[in-house]
Formats: structure tokens, C-alpha cells, sequence
């Protein structure tokens, strides 16, 4: 089509010319017609992704003049290349439709990960600016805005710019670029990491929740776990920019750190032998585990050595250790470990969402925001559903406890009254004794017994009689001290030894109990009440070398007499003897 012979001005030609061009071609001849292309027709650009296109330099030393030359593949801004480019030149061609100059930013938000990058602004394959960002180097960063790297440029109405960002990176080479105009620019640099941040506040929440598990439970899984998260934490911080938008901290100035991407599943591994148990438990688990482990350690070390080149192999190492747990998490359920099936839920969890982020950084799968950031959000699931093992397996071992606590308890003690039981009394009594001696304090030995009980059985029945020794254990319980020990030695005779107390402290404590006891009344059937004594016999040990039996032997001879000289009554033995008139 030709404008000749028109009559229409020259400026007017050049103008409808360039239109007819735009509307034929989507953008000016120069760029070529298969190059992806950003029209912008209006000054509001808020662009998270666009098409452009890629180029990798192989022998990473190759000037811009020769790269300008170079076959560049179509592409969009969200690109994941894994491990062999190193080095990657982006191109981006941009056409400024609008009828005003307008101002435009590029956004690299995950440039902290990265080595080194650089921007070239160009026209007609002519350098119009160049910045270089070495992030490898400490100090100040130009046109780094946290962990985000800003560059802007300006383009004129109906005027054409093409930016090549060059991207140098340590081992996986995946990163996004953004373009927008001032206002979306602010925007998009105040809300940069926020969502990270959230996820690394609750790691150190869980850490916190951690600390609390241990200081109850003591176990070395919880210091396990305390690892696996302070690992976790620190490769989130770097890989995530949580260091770089919120410290200044750039991945490259701190990348020796990124062992922790070796030293998280170690700890993970850990963790599943100690939960389990595998060592003792689950033997073939047990191996394949500490073969895993040792893949993995071998690896850390290495990373101390060269963390670079420990990193290449790190995301098929991950996908190993996803694959052997996976299978050791779904064998450890076969077999019905009880805490298993809570496991492997979180455990797959997290398998799901590595795998998606290893296919990512193989270069595998496309850029999402799923699979970028796949690691740290598997991590945190898994630490909940650990946390939540973790506080599964302190409550069951509680449990566990308690039902000894109650086994020892009933073993110790007489299920009818709840006093405790001859052979509890006989130990106690031992440790007594023992603490008396170290101390030099007097301890005095009890015996009771109800009368004429067997009256009561005969005259009531058996089941009156049991109320009667139930309410008579009752009463002990309400006239002893904390260190008293009462039990119930058998049928209608108890025993309370009395520590730190002489036969004439113990004669008084006698007389309250005999007191009570003249005094309680029982309703039994209809209008009847029931009315029981007690005698009691008490006898002081002779320290240091008198026996528990010796001294129960004593006491009984007491309880003999008190019985003897008509019952309702103390007496202390051997020599000293005092008679209580019976009550009436």
C-alpha cells in the first residue's frame, strides 16, 4: 500500500505509515515479526507476566555485542531452566502506542537469589544505559530495593526500547520479571515478601511451641525438631528473600547458608528414627534410613567445602529422600504404628509440594507461584503436622504414665477403703525409718482395730460391716499429717506410723481418733443407728536398730492389753501404760 500522491503532508505520512504498521504487525518492522512484543496503549502497565524471550550463554563469557546477535527463544516473564544456565539473557522489546511519554519500571523480585545481574537499556541495538548489580559483593546495591532489583527507562509516543537483562546465577536458574509504571511499581514493592514473612513467623512460632514441648516431655526428638525447623527457617529466609527484603541480606553474601537445604532433611530423617523408633522397631526401615542419611550428610559436608557445586545434585537428592521416606512412612502405617498415619499425612503434604518445586528448579515444570515457593510451603506443612506428632505422642506417653501411675496406685493400695495396703506400708515405712535415722527423730508406730466387729457382722450383715471399716478409714485419713502413713493392715486392724513423733504425741493423736470414733454414728436400715470403738496399741521405735516387724510385734502387745483391759482404749508399750476409762 502507498501514501504517494495524496497531497497529505510528510508528518502526516510518517504517522499513518507507522499506524497501518501496528495494525498489520502488532508493533514497528524493526522488531521482526516472530519477536514478542509489549504494546502499551495506555499509561497504566501493571504487568506480572508478558511475553518475551530468552537466550542461554553456555560459555558464560560472551559480550553484549555478540549476545544482541544471538537467536533468542519466545518465552514468557516466569521462566525456571534449572541447573545447566548458569548464565541467561532475557530480551524484552517494548512499543509505546500511548499518545503520552511514559515512565516504565521492570521488576526482578527474585534477583537476591542470584550471583550477579545486569540491565541494558537499547534502541536500534544501540546501548542508551547499563547497570550492573554484583550481588556477590557486600555493600551498597544500586537499584536494589530489598531483594528486589528495579530498573526503569522512559519511552515516548510511538517509541520502541528493547531491555536485555542478563541473569548469573550460583546453581538453578529460575526467576520472573514484572513490568509496570510508577504507581503499580510502589505498589508492588510495598507488598513484596509480605506472604513470606507470614510463612517464616510461623516457623518461629512452631519453634516457640517447640520449646514448651520440650521443657514437659525432655525428649531428644523435640531438639530434633527444634533443628529441622531452625534449618527450615534459614533456607526459607534466603531462598524466599525474607533476609534480602526485610535486612538487606542478599543470598549471595550469605550463601554458604544454604547447607541448611542439606541439613533440613537430615534432621527430617532423624526425627522419623527417633519418633519410630526404627532402630529397635523397624530394622529394614531403620537401614534404608541411615543409608539415606548418609547421602545426605555427605552432602552437607560437601557443601562446606564447595556449596556451589553441592547444590547442583541437591534437588535429585531431594527427590531420593522424598522417594525412600515416602515408601518408609507408607510401610511404617502398613505395619500400624499408631502415629504413622498422622505422619504420612504431613509427610505427603510435603512430598507433593517438593516435587512440584524440584520439577521447577530441574526447569521441568513452568513458573507458578505454587511451585516456587513448593519447599517453604511444604516445610511449614510438614512442621504442623510434626508439631502435632510431637504433642500426640507426649499426650499418649502421658497417658501411658498415668495408667502406671493408677496400676502402682491399685497395687499399693486397698480397694475398699483406698488406704494404702500392707505391702505399700512395709516400703514406706522402710524409707521412714531410714530418714529417721539420718535425721535423729523420733517416729512411733499405730495399731488400731474396731471392737466387737464380728458383733457388727453378725448383726447387720458383711456390707454394714465394710461401711463401718469405709467410714472408720475416712476418719484416719481426716486426724493424719502429711508425712503420716495410714493403711489398712488387714480385715479390721490399721496401721499409722507417725514420723517425727514420740509415743506421747502419738498416745494424743490416739485419743482423737478413739474420740471420733466413740462418736460417730451410722444409719443403718430403717431407724438403726450404729455406733463402733477402737482400741489402739502404740509403740515408739527404738533407733537405730529395731525392726518394722519388731516394732509391729510391740505395738500389737499394746493393742492386746488395750483389748484385754476392756477396749475403748489406748496403750503404749513396752513399759509405759496408760488406761482410757471406755466410754458409755
Amino acid at each position: 500500500m502507498s501514501l504517494k500522491g495524496t497531497g497529505i503532508p510528510l508528518i502526516l505520512k510518517v504517522f499513518l505509515t507507522t499506524l497501518l504498521l501496528v495494525v498489520l504487525n502488532g508493533v514497528p518492522s524493526a522488531f521482526g515479526a516472530d519477536e514478542p512484543t509489549i504494546v502499551v496503549e495506555s499509561a497504566k502497565v501493571e504487568l506480572a507476566e508478558f511475553p518475551m524471550s530468552y537466550f542461554i550463554d553456555s560459555s558464560e563469557e560472551m559480550p553484549f555485542s555478540e549476545v544482541i546477535q544471538q537467536s533468542f527463544t519466545p518465552s514468557t516473564s516466569m521462566l525456571t531452566l534449572g541447573t545447566n544456565a548458569m548464565v541467561t539473557w532475557s530480551k524484552i522489546q517494548v512499543f509505546n502506542q500511548h499518545s503520552e511519554k511514559i515512565r516504565l519500571f521492570v521488576h526482578h523480585p527474585y534477583a537476591y537469589h542470584l550471583k550477579a545481574v545486569s540491565f541494558y537499556e537499547t534502541q536500534h541495538q544501540q546501548v542508551l544505559n547499563h547497570i550492573d548489580i554484583p550481588l556477590y559483593q557486600s555493600g551498597d546495591k544500586p537499584m536494589m530495593y530489598g531483594g528486589t532489583a528495579v530498573f526503569s527507562f522512559e519511552l515516548a509516543p510511538n517509541e520502541s526500547k528493547t531491555i536485555y537483562v542478563k541473569n548469573i546465577s550460583f546453581s538453578h536458574q529460575w526467576y520472573q520479571l514484572s513490568l509496570f509504571d510508577e504507581e503499580a511499581s510502589k505498589k508492588a514493592l510495598v507488598s513484596t515478601g509480605n506472604y513470606i514473612a507470614l510463612l517464616v513467623g510461623m516457623m518461629l512460632a512452631l519453634m516457640i511451641y517447640n520449646f514448651f514441648l520440650y521443657i514437659s516431655a525432655h525428649k531428644i526428638e523435640n531438639v530434633v525438631y527444634a533443628l529441622y525447623l531452625i534449618s527450615g527457617t534459614i533456607w526459607v529466609s534466603l531462598s524466599y528473600g525474607v533476609a534480602a527484603n526485610f535486612f538487606g541480606v542478599f543470598s549471595a553474601e550469605v550463601f554458604q547458608f544454604n547447607s541448611t537445604v542439606l541439613s533440613m532433611p537430615s534432621f527430617l530423617v532423624l526425627f522419623i528414627m527417633l519418633i519410630f523408633d526404627t532402630r529397635k522397631r523397624h530394622p529394614k526401615e531403620h537401614i534404608a534410613l541411615c543409608l539415606l542419611l548418609l547421602l545426605l550428610v555427605g552432602d552437607f559436608i560437601y557443601s562446606l567445602i564447595d556449596i556451589t557445586a553441592a547444590l547442583k545434585p541437591a534437588s535429585t537428592l531431594a527427590a531420593i529422600m522424598m522417594l525412600i521416606t515416602f515408601g518408609v512412612s507408607i510401610s511404617l502405617w502398613r505395619k500400624r504404628e499408631p502415629l504413622a498415619k498422622y505422619f504420612f499425612l504431613g509427610h505427603f503434604m510435603f512430598i507433593a509440594f517438593n516435587m512440584s518445586a524440584v520439577f521447577y528448579y530441574k526447569g521441568i515444570s513452568e513458573f507458578n507461584q505454587i511451585n516456587s515457593h513448593g519447599v517453604g510451603i511444604g516445610i511449614l506443612l510438614e512442621a504442623l503436622m510434626m508439631a502435632f506428632v510431637l504433642s500426640y505422642r507426649i499426650n499418649e506417653l502421658e497417658r501411658i504414665k498415668g495408667k502406671q501411675e493408677e496400676l502402682k496406685r491399685l497395687a499399693d493400695t486397698d480397694p475398699m477403703t483406698g488406704l494404702y495396703n500392707r505391702r505399700y506400708f512395709e516400703i514406706a515405712a522402710k524409707q521412714a525409718i531410714e530418714q529417721a535415722k539420718r535425721t535423729k527423730t523420733a517416729v512411733s508406730l499405730m495399731v488400731l482395730d474396731i471392737d466387737h466387729f464380728k458383733k457388727i457382722n453378725d448383726n447387720f450383715g458383711h456390707l454394714v460391716g465394710d461401711d463401718v471399716i469405709i467410714a472408720f478409714g475416712k476418719l484416719l485419713k481426716q486426724h493424719q499429717r502429711n508425712v503420716d502413713i495410714v493403711c489398712r493392715f488387714g480385715g479390721e486392724e490399721f496401721l499409722l506410723l507417725l514420723p517425727d513423733c514420740d509415743a506421747s504425741n502419738a498416745y494424743k493423736v490416739a485419743e482423737r481418733i478413739r474420740l471420733a470414733a466413740s462418736n460417730f454414728k451410722m444409719q443403718a436400715d430403717g431407724d438403726t443407728q450404729i455406733t463402733f470403738t477402737v482400741s489402739a496399741g502404740i509403740h515408739q521405735f527404738n533407733l537405730p536398730d529395731e525392726s518394722i516387724k519388731s516394732a509391729t510385734d510391740a505395738a500389737d502387745r499394746a493393742l492386746y492389753l488395750a483389748k484385754s483391759s476392756g477396749r475403748n482404749q489406748v496403750k503404749i508399750t513396752p513399759t509405759e501404760t496408760i488406761a482410757i476409762a471406755p466410754s458409755h
